[in-house]
């Protein structure tokens, strides 16, 4: 015996609309309306405000010289600030071609370099576990006696010498002829890094 079942419908649900809002959903949606309200409230009423420019330059009668960065072979614009032959502050030349006013972490920081208050301007040598001021002499005389040690011991070609994007093309010159005089081929360039 079969049984036949018949095909019934279930009643669909009514979709409820969105613009609908249940007790619930309306008292969630207020609390949290309202805390939102009160911590705003406990905020400064500075927190938000209109934006005025500063001062152009803290240097007003700083003349101001276009260069570019000595870092690297890209050139990047720089305008130095130069106030009675010291140079005070640098900007990032907007108008140059080819930074467009971008500077890398080095280059924003050229200034630093020899201006910088935290500047070592003597060398250091550890010496059980401090450092202490020594003089250039010294500081030559044991780098050199060192090298010497290592070429000695090891030979010519256990030494790299790494250049820099500091150097012009006279100085990479005499470097290169540095090296060569040490008697080694191994020399490049930190750029290449």
């Amino acid at each position: 015996m079969q049984v036949k079942l018949k095909n019934k419908k279930k009643a669909q649900p009514k979709a409820k609309s969105k613009l609908i809002m249940g007790r619930r959903r309306f008292l969630k949606t207020t609390g949290l309306a309202f805390g939102a309200a009160v911590a705003a409230s406990s905020l400064p009423g500075n927190l938000v405000r209109k934006a005025h420019a500063g001062e152009a330059s803290p240097y007003p009668d700083a003349q101001k010289i276009k260069t570019i960065c000595n870092y690297c072979s890209v050139g990047c614009g720089i305008i130095a600030e130069v106030q009675d032959g010291v140079w005070v502050r640098q900007e990032m030349d907007l108008a140059h071609p080819i930074s467009r006013g971008g500077l890398c972490s080095k280059g924003a920081s050229s200034r630093e370099v020899s201006m910088s208050e935290r500047r070592l301007k003597t060398p250091l040598k550890l010496v059980d576990g401090k450092w202490q001021k020594i003089t250039w002499d010294t500081a030559l005389d044991e780098i050199a006696d060192n090298l010497k040690k290592i070429k000695k011991d090891s030979g010519p070609d256990s030494v790299f010498w790494m250049g820099t994007a500091k150097f012009n093309n006279e100085q990479a010159y005499m470097f290169r002829k540095m090296a060569a005089l040490w008697g080694t081929n191994n020399v490049d360039h930190q750029a290449r890094v």
